[in-house]
C-alpha cells in the first residue's frame, strides 16, 4: 500500500497468470513421476483418469466467477494520478510467495496419490494451471476491446495476495493500454526492437 493517500494497484490479469506456471510445471512434473509408479489402478486408468481431471479442471477454473469479473470490469473507475501501479514482478513474487506452501503440498499430494491413481493428481494441478492461463488471456481479450487495462487495489486482495474477484474487491481501476509493464492478459510486455 502507497503512503499519503495514494493506492497501490495490482493488474488483475497478471494475478490470476500468477500461478498458471507454478501449477502448470508442478504438475506437469507431479504426473511425469507419477507415470513410473504402477499404482493401485494401473497407468492406463491414472493417465485416462487423469486426462479427464485434467479437462474438466481447465474448463472449470477458467470459467468459474467469469459473471463476477465481467461485473467488476463494466464498473471500473479510471485510476487517478495518485494511485501507484506495481510492476508485474511484483505481483508475481508476492502471489508466489503467499502461496509456496499451498503449492508445496499440493505437489506433495499428486505425489503421494500416484501410489494409487498414477499420474492423475499431477495433471489435476496441470488443469489448474491451464485454467488460469486461458482466463488471464479472457481477461486480456476484455481488456483490448475496451482498449482499458484492470487494476485490482492491493490492500483489497487476500492476505495472500490472491482472489482479484474475491468479495473484499469492492471495484477496477482502469488505465489506458500501454500503462503498467505488462501486456493486455498480464504477460511481460514485448519491447519494441532498436533500429
Amino acid at each position: 500500500m502507497a503512503r499519503g493517500g495514494q493506492v497501490g494497484l495490482a493488474r488483475v490479469a497478471v494475478v490470476v497468470r500468477a500461478g498458471a506456471a507454478p501449477l502448470w510445471w508442478l504438475g506437469v512434473f507431479a504426473a511425469g513421476i507419477g507415470v513410473l509408479v504402477p499404482g493401485l489402478t494401473g497407468r492406463r486408468i491414472g493417465v485416462l483418469a487423469g486426462a479427464a481431471l485434467f479437462i474438466v479442471a481447465t474448463a472449470v477454473v477458467a470459467s468459474v466467477r467469469r459473471r463476477r469479473y465481467t461485473a467488476l470490469a463494466a464498473s471500473a473507475a479510471r485510476a487517478g494520478k495518485h494511485d501507484v501501479l506495481q510492476d508485474r514482478a511484483v505481483t508475481v513474487r508476492n502471489w508466489r510467495r503467499g502461496h509456496r506452501w499451498w503449492l508445496l503440498l499440493a505437489f506433495l499430494a499428486a505425489l503421494g496419490s500416484a501410489f494409487a491413481v498414477p499420474a492423475a493428481a499431477g495433471l489435476l494441478m496441470a488443469g489448474c494451471g491451464a485454467g488460469l492461463w486461458l482466463k488471464s488471456s479472457w481477461i486480456g481479450r476484455r481488456e483490448q476491446s475496451g482498449d482499458a487495462l484492470l487494476w485490482v487495489r492491493v490492500d483489497w486482495l487476500a492476505g495472500n495476495t490472491g482472489r482479484p474477484a474475491g468479495k473484499a474487491v469492492r471495484a477496477y481501476r482502469s488505465t489506458g493500454i500501454a500503462a503498467g509493464d505488462a501486456a493486455p492478459g498480464g504477460a511481460r510486455r514485448k519491447t519494441a526492437a532498436l533500429v
